[in-house]
């Protein structure tokens, strides 16, 4: 159930907080990089860069669908700056969790997001 409410925060206090919430739902040594979307005044662009060697950077644009919910679509794999096949069963598995995670960071913020 959607209430379609928007959100009552304005951009740059949204990746504000989420500049500060996201790494603490992320895995240790992975980190995130979060921007306005030009585009979306109640969206988000997501850079996340994964730890360990295999220099993997996920890109997601994550938009409010209301104060409660976010939609999070894939933009863009690459590993060590080219671009890969998003759909290998590895890539799959790292951005669900991605997913996971920022859906997780979103609901964290349901407080300054949701208007009493």
């Amino acid at each position: 159930m959607q209430n379609n409410e928007p959100i009552s925060v304005n951009q740059d206090q949204l990746v504000s907080a989420w500049q500060q919430t996201l790494p603490t739902t992320l895995q240790e040594g992975d980190h995130a990089q979060i921007e306005p979307d030009g585009a979306n005044p109640q969206g988000l662009r997501i850079h996340i860069e994964a730890a360990g060697r295999q220099m993997y950077t996920f890109d997601f644009q994550c938009a409010y669908v209301d104060s409660r919910e976010v939609r999070v679509d894939l933009v863009d794999v690459e590993r060590d700056g080219v671009s890969v096949d998003e759909r290998t069963q590895v890539i799959q598995e790292m951005a669900q969790t991605y997913t996971r995670n920022i859906h997780e960071c979103a609901q964290a913020l349901h407080d300054i997001t949701h208007e009493h």
